[in-house]
């Protein structure tokens, strides 16, 4: 058992918690420091043990091809490194890990911010606001352990703020919190505060130019992080954030400031897009027959509230969308797992069979 005192005092203000997974394994590991992952790079990372930063090597087989992304540590995540050289020996257990779908054909998993506690999705009230993409937000959000929020930024520059933000009305009816904030004002970004208590992670989500940088800089009181103008016509930025980075805050919460994300692909693990739209949920529990398509069925609910006006449309068809999105992304998981399965059988027997013929070695 490793000592509680082997934990260094100051890693508490970077969210360190005894009884978290990682507190626990690190206690039975027997051996070795703990250390926050404040940076990755493809070189490597940076960590702190909560009274300086410095790099750590990680481990041979993460820089392997076809190691599994999701075992490799992502910014937030704890480490235990060897005792006496910056070599990062376990990744240990998580509490939450928010994460997405990489980019191409192939189902593959990327890790945004591990250990977080809450999600803010940041999107400014001008061209960038999408309540589709929110949604979407939500769902990954969901499947991550943490809460989300949803960070509206730019409250000073628009004059439809009530309008945009009444077109949130289910998300917000759902138990997310909604915040219109002006993100280079301290007082109005006030209001995110009791988010950022002592110990708490939160991670900052959203396009490029929906103010993320911007608000880092606020919350932190200084010119930390570099910001851009973004386009006039479609409100797009530039990535002043070019990788993902833990900050303390003054409010003794730690931040992760990540760049800008084009992509939102589900990963295939979300349990299911429902919680996002309990508001259709409740009404397709209502529909006469429990497998109902929701299409030209008899007592349909849904169609009911479609045709009344009380369902919107768009809501509707994005919910459709990645309801089929997350069965494509489940199933091309569950086959590539099979995939996996079958190569370590097939491994085996090749491997006896070699024994078999020249003894083991």
């Amino acid at each position: 058992m490793t000592d509680a005192a082997a934990v260094p005092a100051p890693l508490r203000a970077y969210g360190w918690r005894d009884d978290a997974p990682a507190g626990v394994a690190f206690a039975a590991a027997g051996g070795g420091r703990v250390a926050r992952v404040t940076e990755q790079h493809r070189s490597g990372y940076i960590v702190t043990d909560g009274a300086r930063d410095f790099a750590a090597q990680s481990p041979a087989a993460w820089i392997r091809a076809g190691f599994d992304p999701v075992e490799r540590a992502a910014v937030g995540d704890w480490v235990r490194l060897d005792a006496d050289v910056d070599q990062i020996l376990d990744l240990l257990p998580r509490s939450s890990l928010f994460k997405r779908g990489a980019a191409g054909e192939h189902q593959k998993t990327q890790p945004i911010a591990a250990n977080v506690d809450t999600v803010f999705v940041v999107t400014g009230l001008d061209n960038d606001f999408n309540p589709r993409r929110l949604e979407r937000y939500l769902v990954l959000i969901h499947g991550s352990g943490a809460s989300p929020v949803v960070v509206l930024t730019k409250a000073d520059r628009s004059d439809a703020v009530d309008a945009l933000r009444a077109q949130l009305a289910q998300i917000e009816q759902g138990g997310v919190p909604i915040h219109a904030v002006n993100a280079k004002d301290a007082a109005s970004v006030a209001q995110l505060h009791g988010y950022l208590a002592p110990g708490r992670t939160v991670v900052l989500v959203g396009s490029s130019g929906a103010g993320k940088s911007t608000l880092t800089n606020t919350l932190l009181g200084r010119e930390k992080m570099k910001t851009n103008a973004v386009r006039g016509h479609d409100s797009r930025g530039r990535h002043t954030t070019t990788h993902r980075a833990l900050l303390p805050l003054p409010q003794g919460a730690c931040l992760i400031d990540t760049p800008g994300m084009r992509e939102l692909k589900l990963t295939g693990d979300e349990d299911t897009v429902d919680a996002v739209f309990d508001d259709i949920d409740a009404l397709a529990a209502l529909c006469r027959f429990r497998d109902c398509k929701h299409d030209r069925e008899p007592g349909c609910a849904v169609r009911a509230a479609l045709e009344a006006g009380t369902l919107d449309p768009a809501r509707w068809a994005n919910y459709a969308k990645l309801q089929g999105e997350l069965a494509t992304a489940a199933d091309a998981v569950a086959a590539q797992q099979a995939r996996k399965g079958e190569a370590r059988v097939q491994n085996k027997a090749l491997q006896k069979r070699l024994d078999e013929k020249y003894g083991k070695r």
